[in-house]
């Protein structure tokens, strides 16, 4: 199994798991960053996998974000680092080609909180907390927090997160739009992960192209993409998991995935 820094990856049939390692309150570095990043490439070229789930080690933290001590000495060369790798490090979470699902844990804070937003699936455990409290040391989240988190709790929700530091805890996350799901604590990672295992019974090659529509929808325009979607459609005819998902319906069993 490939290292990737203070992060563990485990796969066990169609469904990888990715432990944020970095204790006590996994934060991340500029080398889990970069680590996230090449995992997540090494994901797009798995067929094998078809969905991505993160927790965090522990039951206290999902991930608290960056390491404040990083940005003490206020270096603005080590900020344009560290910006551009949180940047490429979510983007390319955000673009994975299967189905990710956050497991939120515990604390969500920060960086934390966009490493979730970054996912497709939120499910929270009933003790989690989320917050992007970067304004509150001078800072704002540069990982896609500010995009991220309005197209899922609205402008209002967003600004009380981020421009008034207010935390919010599970039920308020699921009230709000923030997560999916709530379970109990230490429940997360099943929830998540027997969630990730019914990717397993979709066409993965279908998948990815509904992922790609539903995310070109925050900034292309329905007229456009609906162009788009009816021709993914026909294009789905030149794979083998259409004609094995239709013979299989009409066979009256279940399909047998080739991810082409």
């Amino acid at each position: 199994m490939t290292d990737y820094t203070n992060l563990k990856l485990s796969i066990d049939g169609h469904v990888a798991t990715l432990t944020l390692n970095n204790p006590p309150a996994h934060t991340w570095t500029k080398d889990s960053l970069k680590s996230l990043k090449r995992l997540v490439d090494d994901l797009n070229n798995n067929d094998n996998v078809y969905a991505l789930v993160i927790h965090g080690e522990g039951e206290k933290f999902f991930s608290a974000g960056a390491d404040l001590n990083t940005f003490a000495d206020g270096d603005k060369g080590n900020a344009i680092t560290m910006a551009i790798a949180f940047g490429e490090a979510f983007e390319a979470l955000s673009n994975y080609r299967g189905v990710s699902i956050a497991a939120i844990n515990g604390y969500a804070m920060g960086g934390g909180l966009e490493c979730a937003l970054a996912c497709d699936i939120r499910i929270a455990e009933s003790h989690a907390v989320m917050a992007l409290p970067e304004a509150g040391v001078g800072l704002l989240p540069c990982a896609g927090g500010t995009q991220n988190l309005p197209l899922l709790v609205g402008e209002g929700w967003a600004k009380r997160m981020i421009l008034c530091g207010e935390r919010v805890d599970a039920s308020t996350a699921l009230r709000i739009g923030l997560v999916e799901e709530v379970v109990d604590k230490g429940d997360g990672l099943n929830a998540a992960t027997a969630l990730a295992k019914k990717v397993a019974k979709q066409s993965p090659v279908a998948v990815t192209y509904c992922k790609q529509l539903i995310q070109a929808s925050r900034h292309t325009p329905p007229a456009q993409n609906l162009i788009k979607e009816r021709e993914a459609f026909v294009k789905l005819f030149d794979t083998s998991d259409q004609t094995e998902g239709v013979t299989a319906f009409l066979e009256k069993r279940a399909p047998t995935w080739q991810n082409k």
